[in-house]
Formats: C-alpha cells, sequence, structure tokens
C-alpha cells in the first residue's frame, strides 16, 4: 500500500455519534462536535484521516529515533 493507511472504517450512528474500526476492532468513539468535525473532513483521503483521528499512523521519525545513540543496542 505504500505507506498509506487501511483498514478503517467508520459508522454513523442514529444519535450522531461516529465509531472508528480498524480491522473489525474499535479504534475511537466520537460525539458531539467531534463527530461533526470528523465528518466533514473524512471525505478527503477516508483512510488517512481515520488513521489520524484514532492516533494510529506513522510520524515519519521512527527511523531516525531507531539510529539514535540512545537507542542502538
Amino acid at each position: 500500500m505504500g505507506g498509506r493507511a487501511a483498514g478503517f472504517e467508520y459508522v454513523m450512528r442514529a444519535d450522531g455519534s461516529v465509531i472508528i474500526t480498524h480491522h473489525g476492532r474499535v479504534a475511537a468513539k466520537l460525539r458531539g462536535g467531534r463527530a461533526a468535525e470528523f465528518l466533514a473532513e473524512v471525505e478527503n483521503d477516508p483512510q488517512l484521516v481515520m488513521a489520524r483521528w484514532t492516533g494510529n499512523y506513522r510520524h515519519g521519525n521512527e527511523r531516525t529515533a531507531r539510529q539514535h545513540p540512545r537507542n542502538r543496542r
């Protein structure tokens, strides 16, 4: 997939809340204003937006951190 998030789905519930799942497991529950904000943003790039909202995304510094002298063993 080339560094892109995958496996996310979301469901809007009747009460206005949103449930985000990742590979079938609940990753986040959003209600109220946060749910509305998420729904406004999710249309652009759904997988990436859901990854960001759940905190399940790469920050881009994993390799740099691994090479830091403090983290070498």
